[in-house]
């Protein structure tokens, strides 16, 4: 007989990994149905006090929760309003035949194989719908594929390409020399000049011929190709065309949003600092943060001392590079005592991303450092908190992840880089070349 409608429809059963990840994600299955184990509901509840993203997604989660079931038990089909035909339940019953019970097969009673036992006591129900358990935990992932339960990866938000995703720079040789002169003497030249088409809003090219280069991008408020010069910010200065290119994008004021990516090294987190402090007096408050990841597992309750006390570690890579900048400047020189001076008054401001929630970002220069540790939906939280006359600096290293259930196409920043790259006030470099000292670079290259 022919598959009516209904039974085409898959069932997905999500896992704590995928909410704590997108407290919206049961909304992300068009028409299908999702389905959430009640031992999930209980971890939720583990997670639901505290200051950390998850904690936040866990609430939010438990909310949406609640609005969904102010007319409808929640081990019933509940219809979602964001989609058309997909529905919703929380999945009470997690009994399966012995010989199928996760629990005694890995021997241990633990969350994930009760989760593993809902799956299949689900697929047990709906013979006609195939279930699929998604879940961002690799490890839950293969013991479901040895039981025999399909599992995937929770997709949203992932780079499907990693190979292309966009670099903000590029490099065009073999140019006729007569048009690299053009564009040192006018400063600027159309693309379709130099043979680009359908240029990217405020993309860098390296120009070449076979004796000489410029440094170039493409400005979209004017249409034009337009030289780069080499400047330096706060005495840093930049030392190969990626930094003269990131530097250009932090201090040009018609971009408010800039992604820098790079491995350790090549100097992301000093330039935006620098660029920062050049303009510190555009802006009413510098704010530098970073997402926490803690060690071992542990929260910021287990390690001793005061708040301040206990996420000092945490920040010490920012004051490094706050400490270096100023290291260019004499004790009584103006430069030095601007950075002291600021510090104290808290017009640069050094905190865990966390503690920036629901503060006001107006008139702002916000860096967030490490931003691979991010999620899409932080990042984006953190995009729309911004105000009037806020710039916001994304930077980090998309393969250095060191948060669980973020990789290299999952993480904020790549999302960031892929989606955005088309819009006028948006500039990225992906740097490439590591300028702290040949030892680190040896590491990055050998190691």
């Amino acid at each position: 007989m022919p598959r009516t409608k209904e039974s085409t429809k898959k069932i997905f059963v999500l896992d704590t990994s995928v909410i704590l990840y997108n407290h919206n994600a049961i909304n992300s299955f068009d028409d299908n149905y999702v389905a959430i184990p009640i031992t999930v509901l209980e971890e939720l509840d583990n997670f639901k006090k505290g200051n950390d993203t998850k904690n936040f997604e866990a609430r939010e989660f438990i909310r949406i929760l609640d609005t969904l079931s102010e007319r409808h038990l929640i081990n019933d089909w509940i219809p979602l309003k964001t989609t058309k035909g997909g529905k919703f339940k929380v999945i009470m019953n997690e009994s399966v035949p012995a010989e199928k019970d996760a629990r005694r097969i890995f021997d241990d009673n633990k969350p994930d194989h009760r989760i593993l036992n809902a799956a299949m006591a689900m697929a047990a129900e709906n013979v006609d719908k195939r279930v699929i358990l998604v879940t961002k935990d690799i490890n839950l992932r293969l013991k479901a594929k040895s039981l025999n339960i399909p599992a995937e990866d929770f997709e949203t938000g992932k780079i499907k390409d990693l190979e292309s995703l966009y670099a903000g720079k590029s490099t065009i040789e073999h140019l006729d020399k007569i048009l690299i002169d053009e564009l040192y003497q006018e400063g600027e030249i159309l693309p379709a000049d130099l043979g680009i088409k359908n240029p990217i809003p405020n993309e860098y090219y390296i120009l070449k011929n076979t004796k000489t280069s410029i440094l170039a991008y493409y400005n979209p408020l004017s249409g034009m190709v337009e030289k780069v010069e080499k400047k330096p910010a706060y005495r840093i200065t930049p030392r190969n065309a990626e930094q003269v290119f990131a530097l250009h994008a932090i201090m040009n004021p018609n971009v408010q949003l800039v992604t820098l990516q790079g491995i350790a090294g090549t100097g992301k987190t000093l330039l935006a600092l620098a660029g920062a402090l050049e303009q510190i007096k555009q802006y009413k408050q510098i704010h530098m943060a970073r997402p926490i990841v803690p060690l071992s597992n542990k929260e910021l309750g287990f390690l001793p001392g005061d708040i301040k006390s206990k996420i000092t570690p945490y920040m010490e890579p920012l004051y490094d590079n706050l400490k270096f900048i100023q290291s260019q400047f004499k004790n009584n020189e103006s430069g030095s005592r601007l950075i002291t001076d600021s510090l104290e008054s808290e017009k640069i401001y050094i905190t865990p991303l966390a503690y920036i929630r629901g503060r006001s970002i107006s008139n702002v220069f916000f860096i967030i450092d490490e931003a691979q540790n991010l999620t899409p939906h932080e990042v984006k939280t953190i995009i729309t908190r911004a105000g009037e006359g806020t710039k916001i600096i994304f930077t980090g290293d998309i393969y250095q992840i060191d948060t669980p259930y973020l990789d290299a196409q999952s993480n904020g920043l790549s999302y960031l880089i892929d989606k955005i790259k088309h819009h006028p006030i948006y500039a990225h470099v992906r740097l490439e070349k590591g300028e702290r000292s040949e030892l680190a670079n040896l590491a990055n290259d050998l190691l």
